[in-house]
C-alpha cells in the first residue's frame, strides 16, 4: 500500500488568494468605508497602521468625514500626527484608555477625554458599549489558510475587531505572526490594505545609576521556577540583568518586551515550572524593537490572548510564584500608590498595575513589587510624600501595596499597622527627605 503523503497547500492558495485581492483596496479607497457620525477603535502602539491612520486623518482634514468618535489607549506619534492631530479636534471627538506622553497636552486641553479604566475590563467597555462602526489595525501577513496574526496588539484589539461593522487591516510583512488567540480570518475582515515598512519601535528610557541598584534588589525577591510580569519604563530592563542566574522562569504579562526576549534566548526563562500555559510565553501587548520582533515571528512559545484573559487577576493569579513587577510616581506614608498622577495632570493610566497586584498577591507563593526611584529632579522631590495631593489618582490602594522597593531598601507592607508601615516607607525614601517626612508623620499620627 503506498504510503500517504502530506495534503498540500496548493488547494488553499487560490481561493484566498483570490479574496484576498478582491478586498485589497488602497488606504484612500479603506478611509471611504468610516461612515460619518461613526466609531473607530485603532490597533495598540506598534500595531497602529499609519497608511489607514494617515489616510482617514487625511479625508477629515479635507472635510470629508466629520462627527468622528476615535478610541485609542497609548497613542504613538503615528496616530497623534495623524488622526489624533489637534487641528482635527473640530470632526474628531478623541478617547483613551491610558494617556502617553503623545496625548497628555490634548486631555490637559480638553481635546481627548480620558476614560478611567483596569486594562482587563476594557474589551468589556467594548463590547458592553456603543455602536463600533470601524476597527484598524496592523497585521501580519495572511498565511495558506487564509490567517492574519494581530502580532504586538491582542489586547482589546481582538474583542474591536469582531464586534465592529468593519475590520480593515494594514498587512505589513514586518508584523510577527505569533499564536494563542492571536488569529483573524481573512472572511473577517472588510477590507485590506498593505504597507510594508518598518514597524515604528516603541522603546523604553536607558536605565539610571539608581535602576541597577533597584533592580537587584527586586531580583532578589525572585525565587527560581518564578512567573513573571514586567511592567514598562527602565527598571524592566535593569531587572532582568540580575536575573541572569536564575532558573526556570516563566512568562504571563501585560507587556512584552526585550528584556524578556533576552531572557529566553539565554534559557533564564523556559516556562518548565509554570502552572498554567507551561512553556509558553504569554502575553497581551508586545513593545520594543525590530530584533524583538523577528524573535517573535513564527515562534511557536509566544502566545497571545486578550487582555481581558491575561490581565484578570483571577487567571493570574493561577501561576503560582507569580511575581508582578511594575512602578509608580509617589507613595505616601500610609502605602497609597499613584503611578499616574503628577502636579495636578493626568500622565498615564492605570492599565494593568492593580489587575497585577491583585493577581500576583493571590497566587500561591505570589509577589507584588512596586519599584521606583526615592526622588526626582537631580534628588530635590522626594516620591515618598507625607500624603498623595488633593485629586491625585490611587493607582494601587494601600490594602493592595505589597512590596515597595527603592536604591535604598525593601519594604513588605502586608500585615503591617499604619504607624509601622509609614516607617518602613520613610525607611525607603532618601536620607536627607527622611526627617522631613518624619516630622509629617507625627503631624498625622503616624508615629
Amino acid at each position: 500500500m503506498p504510503a500517504k503523503t502530506a495534503p498540500t497547500q496548493a488547494r488553499e492558495e487560490p481561493m484566498y488568494t483570490e479574496e484576498y485581492r478582491r478586498k485589497l483596496v488602497s488606504p484612500e479607497e479603506a478611509a471611504e468605508a468610516v461612515p460619518e457620525g461613526g466609531a473607530l477603535i485603532h490597533g495598540l502602539t506598534m500595531a497602529e497602521p499609519p497608511a489607514l491612520l494617515g489616510a482617514i486623518a487625511a479625508r477629515v482634514a479635507a472635510g470629508g468625514l466629520s462627527e468622528l468618535t476615535v478610541y485609542s489607549l497609548l497613542p504613538t506619534k503615528t496616530a497623534c500626527e495623524s488622526i489624533l492631530a489637534p487641528e482635527l479636534c473640530n470632526a474628531v471627538k478623541a478617547y483613551t484608555w491610558f494617556v502617553s506622553a503623545c496625548d497628555r497636552d490634548l486631555v490637559d486641553e480638553g481635546v481627548e477625554d480620558f476614560i478611567p479604566c483596569h486594562f482587563h475590563q476594557v474589551p468589556r467597555l467594548i463590547s458592553d458599549g456603543p455602536p463600533l462602526d470601524v476597527c484598524v489595525t496592523t497585521v501580519s501577513a495572511m498565511d495558506t489558510h487564509g490567517f492574519f496574526s494581530l502580532g504586538t496588539a491582542n489586547d482589546f484589539t481582538s474583542t474591536a475587531a469582531r464586534k465592529a461593522g468593519k475590520l480593515i487591516v494594514e498587512v505589513n510583512r514586518n508584523m510577527p505572526r505569533v499564536f494563542g488567540q492571536s488569529l483573524v480570518h481573512i472572511s473577517e475582515v472588510a477590507l485590506i490594505v498593505e504597507n510594508h515598512v518598518p514597524v515604528r519601535p516603541f522603546m523604553d528610557g536607558p536605565a539610571l545609576p539608581e535602576d541597577c541598584v533597584i533592580g537587584q534588589k527586586v531580583a532578589e525577591l525572585v525565587p527560581n521556577g518564578a512567573t513573571l510580569q514586567l511592567g514598562v519604563g527602565s527598571l524592566p530592563g535593569a531587572v532582568a540583568d540580575y536575573l541572569m542566574d536564575h532558573k526556570d522562569l516563566g512568562v504571563h504579562t501585560e507587556v512584552f518586551g526585550p528584556a524578556m526576549a533576552r531572557l529566553i534566548q539565554k534559557g533564564v526563562i523556559n516556562g518548565h515550572r509554570k502552572s498554567l500555559h507551561p512553556y509558553l510565553h504569554v502575553y497581551t501587548v508586545a513593545q520594543g524593537d525590530a530584533d524583538m520582533l523577528a524573535f517573535m515571528h513564527n515562534n511557536p512559545s509566544m502566545a497571545s490572548f486578550p487582555v481581558s484573559y491575561v490581565n484578570h487577576p483571577q487567571v493570574i493569579a493561577q501561576n503560582r510564584r507569580m511575581i508582578s513587577i511594575n512602578s509608580l510616581i509617589q507613595v505616601d506614608l500610609t502605602g497609597q500608590c499613584n503611578a499616574e498622577f503628577l502636579a495636578g495632570h493626568q500622565i498615564s493610566g492605570t492599565g494593568g498595575q492593580l489587575d497585577f497586584v491583585r493577581g500576583a498577591y493571590d497566587s500561591p507563593g505570589g509577589k507584588s513589587i512596586l519599584a521606583f526611584r526615592s526622588t526626582a529632579r537631580g534628588g530635590k522631590i522626594s516620591r515618598v510624600v507625607p500624603r498623595l495631593e488633593l485629586g491625585a489618582a490611587v493607582t494601587t490602594p494601600r490594602m493592595d501595596a505589597h512590596y515597595l522597593v527603592t536604591e535604598h531598601g525593601v519594604a513588605n507592607l502586608k500585615g503591617m499597622s499604619t504607624k509601622q508601615r509609614a516607617q518602613a516607607i520613610i525607611g525607603l525614601a532618601h536620607p536627607d527627605h527622611r526627617e522631613d517626612l518624619s516630622r509629617e508623620a507625627r503631624k498625622l499620627h503616624l508615629a
